[in-house]
């Protein structure tokens, strides 16, 4: 691996997915939260606060932000679901990750956080019918967003950031 950002690869879509793709896509969502629990299961304090690379986050901080990113996502997806075409507040995440309680909370709070979230989540993208996965929002940085790339990406957010910790965990043989 030679990018330790991106141990699963950078973010990628290639336009509408199938049903089946989807359902992958919704799948790995509902999984997010038991594959983050078991990625930070038996870490000490110390590995909590390990750098997951050189100049990056904590694993305490990815913990912590996961469900931060995830909370956003879940409230843009009910926007484009009840509104058209809704332009969306964004959020610094570097800067929320260096908050005192990103830093410092226990990441069960978090873990926790992530389990119930994602309940609620995955019962909105199951209802989700097929002719409003073209629903989207408006991203002021990105632009228009279907609800469809959507859950592609926060697919590949959940994996990308367990492997952030399960790749260093790797590296370091615990």
């Amino acid at each position: 691996m030679s990018d330790l950002r991106y141990p699963i690869g950078k973010f990628t879509f290639n336009g509408s997915p199938t049903e089946q793709a989807r359902n992958k896509f919704i799948d790995d969502i509902e999984q997010a939260p038991s594959r983050l629990r078991a990625a930070v299961q038996g870490l000490s304090q110390e590995q909590l606060d390990t750098p997951y690379r050189p100049g990056g986050w904590t694993v305490r901080q990815v913990v912590h932000h996961v469900p931060d990113s995830h909370l956003n996502a879940y409230v843009r997806f009910k926007l484009a679901l009840t509104e058209d075409e809704p332009t969306i507040k964004p959020y610094h995440e570097d800067r929320w990750a260096e908050l005192q309680e990103s830093r410092t909370a226990p990441i069960e709070i978090s873990l926790a956080l992530l389990e119930s979230l994602h309940q609620r989540w995955v019962l909105v993208l199951r209802a989700i019918k097929p002719e409003d996965w073209k629903r989207a929002f408006r991203h002021p940085e990105l632009g228009v967003v279907s609800l469809e790339k959507n859950v592609a990406l926060y697919s590949w957010h959940g994996r990308h950031h367990v492997a952030h910790i399960t790749s260093l965990r790797e590296r370091m043989g615990s």
